[in-house]
């Protein structure tokens, strides 16, 4: 299931650069960076659902926010790039 995760974390205290890079790790841990406060995280429900929960217990949500779009499995008709920075298949071969 492909997921869009975008946020915006308010950094103008040390609390906010910290919960700022705690939520950036825990979309780099499961997806790709797209935007600098884009993710698209491409796994199953169930994995999702962790992850949404680490994200929702580590912002404050009087000064951040969250956004989740639901792409689905058939996300590759739903996305248009144009410009710089390739994308990489999520579903296709990973070599590390």
């Amino acid at each position: 299931m492909m997921t869009l995760v975008s946020y915006d974390v308010s950094t103008v205290s040390e609390a906010g650069r910290k919960i700022l890079r705690k939520v950036s790790k825990i979309c780099q841990n499961y997806g790709q960076r797209v935007q600098n406060s884009v993710f698209e995280i491409n796994v199953d429900y169930g994995t999702f659902l962790k992850v949404k929960d680490q994200l929702l217990k580590e912002i404050n949500k009087e000064f951040d926010s969250l956004r989740i779009y639901y792409l689905g499995n058939n996300w590759k008709n739903k996305i248009e790039h144009f410009g710089n920075k390739e994308t990489y298949d999520t579903e296709g071969l990973l070599i590390v």
